[in-house]
This record gives structure tokens, sequence and C-alpha cells, in this order.
């Protein structure tokens, strides 16, 4: 094999182990406690449980990896103590009140409270990781996943406030199409929050219609200010080739 193409492979073996290195990092994120990737995957199978369960006990599954979801947030987030302390005051009040459903019936006043508890739970959280994140002096890896992670409470606070509109509010929250499930909810939070805009569901009168105005708003400049800066800004560490390639001897 010449000189050239022995270069060749051995950058392509450099750069296979380098995307393996990547690849092992962040699945290592995914199970570590102080990692936003744990907090990342705690998010998405919140959000897959409650679209996949339609049980009576649904809310109660759910609010429990919410539960999860907050508290690893504000852990890896470092809050103040103060928050921390707020937030979980609120979610055992939260969490005593959804067994009550559970256990006793369906109480509309108390599926209402549990409801507003994620709203301000996924309020907190986000405004934690943006200040945490923020006086990081370094854009990494952690940086990202924190700014994603941020990006999706925002869409599940949405969610819940639209839930919760549809249980308090006497009309429909979406009109002819009905108060809507969570899983409906969802759905229309997260493509308001892209502004995609099906058209499919759609509030039926205010305050809902002013929510929905809000996320789209919220979820592009969102988009544009903080992701797309991460995006712009994040070099991760790796050699140069010409780095790791060792010098030549001069020929004699």
């Amino acid at each position: 094999m010449d000189p050239k193409s022995e270069r060749s492979a051995d950058d392509g073996t450099r750069e296979r182990e380098h995307a393996g290195r990547i690849g092992r990092r962040l699945a290592r994120s995914l199970v570590s406690a102080n990692s936003y990737g744990l907090v990342l995957l705690l998010i998405v199978v919140t959000y897959v449980l409650t679209v996949s369960l339609h049980h009576t006990w649904a809310p109660s599954v759910v609010l429990a990896f919410q539960i999860a979801t907050v508290w690893f947030t504000l852990r890896t987030s470092r809050a103040r103590r103060s928050v921390r302390l707020a937030a979980d005051a609120l979610l055992v009040v939260a969490g005593v009140i959804a067994a009550a459903n559970v256990l006793l019936s369906d109480s509309t006043g108390g599926t209402g409270f549990v409801f507003a508890a994620g709203c301000v739970l996924y309020l907190i959280a986000p405004f934690s990781i943006v200040r945490h994140i923020g006086l990081r002096s370094q854009v990494d890896q952690e940086t990202m996943l924190g700014a994603i992670a941020a990006y999706l409470m925002i869409g599940m606070f949405f969610a819940f406030a639209y839930h919760f509109l549809g249980v308090v509010q006497a009309e429909p929250f979406f009109g002819a199409q009905g108060h809507g499930t969570l899983s409906q909810d969802l759905f229309f939070s997260f493509i308001t929050l892209t502004t995609t805009g099906y058209g499919n569901l759609v509030p039926a009168a205010n305050p809902g219609q002013s929510l929905a105005v809000l996320e789209a708003v919220t979820g592009q400049l969102f988009l544009i200010t903080a992701v797309g800066k991460i995006v712009t800004t994040w070099k991760p560490k790796r050699l140069s080739v010409d780095e790791t390639r060792p010098p030549v001897e001069p020929p004699e």
C-alpha cells in the first residue's frame, strides 16, 4: 500500500473511533443522574406514556414520570434551594391528589389541580435549565442536551395548560372536537410550538387561542435565540488529522 492510501486508511479509522467515542459519551449521558441526557430521556418516556395510556389511572402514571423528570431537572440544573423546596412541596400535593383520584373516584377539581401543578412544574424547569446553561463557561454536549430538554419542556408546559383549560372551562376547548384528551393536547401543543399548524385541532375561544399564539411565538424565539446560537457556537472537542498523524521523519 502506498503512503497516501495508508494515511487515508488511518484517517478513516480515527474518524470512526472519534464517532464511537461521541456515541459512547451520549449513551452514558442518558443514564447519568447529573446529565441532561437523562432528563431528555424522561421527557420522551413521559410523552410516549401520555399518548399510549388511556386508562383512568393513566394520569397518575404520567405524573409519576413528570415528578421524576422535574426532580432530575432541578437537580441537574442546580436550581436554588428555595425553588427545589417549593417544587418538592407541589409534587407531593399533586401526587397525593392523583393517587386519591385513582383509589377513590375521578374528581374534576382534583384533576384540574394536578394539571395546574403540571403547568407550574414544567414552567419552572425550563427556566432553571436556561439559567444553568447560560452560566456555563463553555458550549458543549451538555449545553446542547439542556437546550433541547428546555425546548421540549416548553411544549409539555403548554400541553398541560391546554388540558387544564379543557378540564375547568364549561365550553369544549376544541369546540366541535370536544374538550380534548391529553394525547390531543400534546399533539396540538407541539405542532403549535413548531408552527406546523395542521388545523385539525383549533382552540374554540380565549384564553386558549391567545395561549396558542404565545406558544408559537415562544417556540420560534427559543429556536432562533437559544438553540440556534448553541448550534452555531458548539464545537465538539476533537483532534485534527494533522495533530493525530505521527510526525514524518526527514529523509537522510
